[in-house]
Order: C-alpha cells, then structure tokens, then sequence
C-alpha cells in the first residue's frame, strides 16, 4: 500500500516486500527490537524514570507500554492525558519508539483494567453468565453500550495521539485490548448470547468461509466438512455440537468487537493495530484444538489463536494482523502457525530467559517477523552478561541487514537443541549443513542464529553455539572450502572488519563457527569466542 498520510505528514504503515510485510516508519523499513513492561509498570511516570536507561542498555529500539482505560478515563467522558504524554516525553528522550497496549474492555480474559464507573454499572455494562448461571468479572461482548464507550475512549487515545505524535512518529503501532476470550467456560450462556448461538451464523461470516474455503485451517474446516458444509443454520448446525463450536461463536463476537473499537480509533489516527492471544495447550496437532490436556475456557475461549484465524480475519479487517504471545514448547510451530494467510508474524510476548534470547533469531531470520518483544522487560538485567542484551546488541547492528533481506528468500533462521542437533538447509547457490558447535574447544549444548546470502558465495552470520558447513548445489563443484571468515560489526551501518578467522577459529578451515554466549571452554586447547557474534564468509568451490 501507499504511505497514509493526515494533514501531509507520513505516518507508520504496512507494506509488503516480496512475501513480506515490514513496518515503514519515517519512510523506511523498521525492525521491532522491543521489550512489553510489566502490566503496572507504565501506571506511573515516576516508577519508570530508572527503567528507560535500562531500556537502552539492554540496546532495545521500542518499548511496548499499557495505556489503561481506566487511568485515561477515571470518569465517563473525562480523559487524562498525562500517563500517555510522559510516556511519549520520555521515549523521545531516550530515542526509544512505542508501541502502545490498550487495556480496555479485557485484559487476559478478564475486565479488571475497565474503569470504576463501567465495573459498577452492571445492567447497563453486562458481564458474562456461565453454565451455572453465575455472572463472572468479564464484561459481554454483546454489550453494545460497553463497546460503544471503549470505542469513544480509544478513539480519544488515538486522536490525542495524532495531536501530541502525527509528526515525530514515537507511537508506531497499537494493540486493541489483550489476550481477549471467556475464562471459566467455553462460551457466554448469557440470554443474549444465547439467542444469538441459537441464531443463524452471520451471513457475513458464511460468505467469508465460501471465498477462502481452499485455505481454512483444518481445526475449523473439518467441523464444517462433518456436518456436510452447509451454507445456512445455526452455529451447532454449520459446525456440530461442542466446545470447539462454542469457541467459533466466541471468536466471532470478540472480533467484531474488537473491530469496532479498532475502526473508531482508525478514523481519528489510523496507525497499525493488532490484536494478541493467549495460546492453548499445542497438543499433537499444531494449529488445532488441544489435545494436550485443555479446553477453550481453560485458555480464553475465542480469542485470535490459529484454530480461530479464519474466524478473526472474516470478522475485523481493521485489525492489521494477529499476534501470539509465545510462552509454550514448540517455539518454531507456534511461530508457523501466525504466518498462514499472508498474517505477518510479530510476537508481542515472549520469554525474557536465556531461551528467549535464542529464540529472537529465529522469529527473525526464518519468518521475517516484524519483530520480537520479551515480556516483562523491566525485570531483565541490563547487563552485557545477560543473553538477552548480548542477542539484542547483535540484532540491532543486524537490523539493516535483516530488513534488506525480508521477502527475497535470502535468510534462513534457526535453532539448535539436544533433539534437533544438525538441520540442513538451501540458502543460495548451497546446501548448508548446521549443527552444534562441539569439538575444536567446544561443547554447545543449544544454538541460535540467522544468517544471510549477501552475494552468490558470501554469507553474513549472526548468533552463538552453531557451525556451518557447505556443499555446493548444481551446477558447479559439490566440494566447497572457506576462502576466509571475517569477525566484525557494524558501526552506524557500515562493515567493520575485525579478527581473520581462518585457523583453530574455523576448526582448521572445515567450519563457520559462532561460539556460545559468553563461553569460552577449554577442550585441551583454548579457543577465545568471539566478541561480536557477527561474522562474513567467502565460500568457493573445487573439484
């Protein structure tokens, strides 16, 4: 798409290169390097003066911060403006860029972040009903008055930041609501929702699924297919009867609700915005319904997961894309899970541990992700020992690298573990064997990395605990040897060459290696990793 613009000024959008999408601030791409704060962090200015130093320590470009309606609405139609303003004052000042968390109506399911005056007015807000007939603290998403006042407050947020932010672009996207879905049931039993479950699916909906049947996913598409695909009928008879259908009418109120509030705020400031989930149990079938032991209520039933995405996407085309919060096994499948349909892959939430840091390669360099965000960032230790600021320092030298490579098919990422010690993958004109980095000085137990085809036999690397072996594909030599491997960084994006690379550092010419965080075992014959984490090699073949 073409650059939004309000009143001539350029605003962040969305824009595809090759199979990508990237985020275009300023005018150019720009790669999410981030950390979300605690959910309380931002409720006060003066708790987060320490924190912003400790931001740009651990070298994090943006900082994902809860804006909460009921701090910016303490009383119906009065806003305050001073939380929002001091946050943008302040990440200005520490040349830090914003994404900001809307806390509104749901907050992980529940509506604990509303404000006073919408908890206590429960006839005119109504909350959902359960099973047993109880009222529970989640506000209904069939409250057509509740979505109506989240919907004049965001638009407020929005327009107060096109006022006090159109120009200087410090507010690069928005997340509408947080991780939204029943808990405690696996849908709204209330009268209302009710009649509308009894009611026919929306013709709306139906019209969605008829255009993209061919690319449903199989959680959804199988519940269609067994009741012989009908095109009319209630939920139970378009989709049988279960907790899975249950979760299906869900989505569909949570998005269309959400896409309310996503388009009031659009009109005033039309940033970017997204919506985030809290996953299920994966189970045996990535994608699909758990099997592991859970049942939508368990996690927030409806909310954007994959089994719902087709549901979202028919629901809210306001929201720009679906974003997961990743704290479950299977890092690589959840991240699979969020690029179906052209959805771009960014990961609000994710773990701040050393697991966290290697999985920032990989979202990166295997899906081209718009970018990561350890949860809980404040808490992380802005020291240059922690993993998470030695993987962020590398990353952002990598940035320009990264973003030039996005869509083209040029950049592989991955991970390495006890189970999965060596993958084998085409990059290029070659076959790249990559494995663990053990021998030579060496005992990797995990690795992580990416790495780029900068030329048609050069390569830029970035990461720790792996090595790389090449074979060259058809036509030309199989046989392929190290013509030099150069260690360096770069400095406000230019090359700097440091150490050549070409002896004990290469296992003796056989691999490109990247040595562990912060180690440097001692296998017999003391081998110093390296400094940066970021190195080129020059391949050529022989016969």
């Amino acid at each position: 798409m073409t650059s939004p613009t309000l009143d001539g000024a350029s605003i962040p959008y969305l824009r595809k290169q090759g199979s990508a999408t990237q985020l275009i601030v300023d005018g150019k791409p720009f790669l999410i390097l981030g950390g979300e704060l605690h959910n309380s962090s931002a409720s006060s200015l003066a708790y987060m003066q320490p924190i912003w130093k400790r931001m740009q320590a651990l070298h994090l470009n943006t900082v994902l911060a809860v804006i909460a309606w009921e701090q910016f609405e303490p009383e119906e139609g009065v806003f305050d403006f001073t939380l929002i303003d001091g946050l943008i004052d302040e990440a200005r000042w520490h040349d830090l860029r914003l994404v900001i968390l809307w806390f509104g109506t749901w907050k992980n399911g529940m509506s604990s972040y509303a404000p006073g005056w919408v908890k206590r007015d429960y006839r005119r807000f109504p909350r959902v009903i359960t099973s047993d007939g109880a009222p529970i603290e989640i506000l209904s998403t069939l409250g057509a008055e509740t979505q109506a006042a989240d919907a004049r407050a965001f638009a407020r947020l929005m327009a107060h930041l096109w006022e006090v932010d159109g120009q200087q672009n410090t507010v690069v996207m928005v997340q509408v609501q947080n991780e939204v879905g029943v808990l405690g049931d696996s849908r709204d039993r209330s009268p209302g929702a009710n009649a509308a479950f009894a009611g026919p699916v929306p013709a709306a909906l139906v019209a969605q699924l008829l255009a993209h049947k061919a690319e449903l996913g199989a959680g959804l598409l199988g519940l269609w297919e067994a009741q012989g695909f009908p095109e009319k009928g209630s939920w139970e008879e378009m989709f049988g009867s279960s907790d899975q259908t249950d979760e299906l009418f869900m989505a569909w109120h949570y998005a269309r609700y959400l896409d309310g509030v996503a388009a009031a705020g659009k009109a005033e400031y039309p940033l970017p915005l997204f919506a985030n989930a809290w996953l299920s149990s994966l189970g045996d079938a990535p994608g699909g319904w758990a099997s592991g032991g859970q049942k939508p209520g368990e996690w927030p039933s409806g909310g954007p997961l994959p089994h719902t995405l087709d549901i979202w996407l028919a629901a809210a085309p306001h929201i720009d894309f679906l974003a997961p919060d990743i704290y479950q096994p299977q890092f690589a499948a959840w991240c699979r899970q969020y690029t179906r349909r052209g959805n771009p892959l960014f990961i609000p939430e994710m773990r701040r541990t050393e697991e966290g840091a290697r999985q920032l390669f990989y979202a990166l360099g295997a899906h081209d992700a718009l970018g990561v965000s350890p949860f809980g960032i404040d808490s992380a230790p802005a020291t240059p020992e922690n993993p998470l600021a030695r993987s962020f320092a590398v990353l952002a030298q990598m940035a320009p690298s990264i973003l030039e490579a996005q869509g083209k098919d040029s950049m592989i990422g991955f991970l390495l573990d006890g189970e999965t010690p060596l993958i084998t993958q085409k990059l290029g004109n070659y076959e790249l064997e990559i494995s663990l980095d053990q021998g030579f000085g060496q005992n990797a137990q995990k690795g992580n990395g990416l790495i780029i085809a900068t030329g048609p036999d050069e390569f830029l690397g970035a990461g720790f605990g792996f090595r790389v072996r090449f074979r060259g594909l058809p036509p030309g030599p199989a046989l392929a040897g190290i013509v030099a491997v150069d260690e360096g960084e770069f400095r406000e994006g230019e090359w700097v060459a440091g150490r050549r690379l070409n002896g004990d550092e290469t296992g003796r010419g056989h691999y490109w290696r990247f040595y562990d965080y912060g180690s440097n075992a001692d296998g017999g014959r003391s081998i110093p990793h390296s400094s940066t984490g970021i190195s080129r090699c020059a391949i050529y073949r022989y016969v």
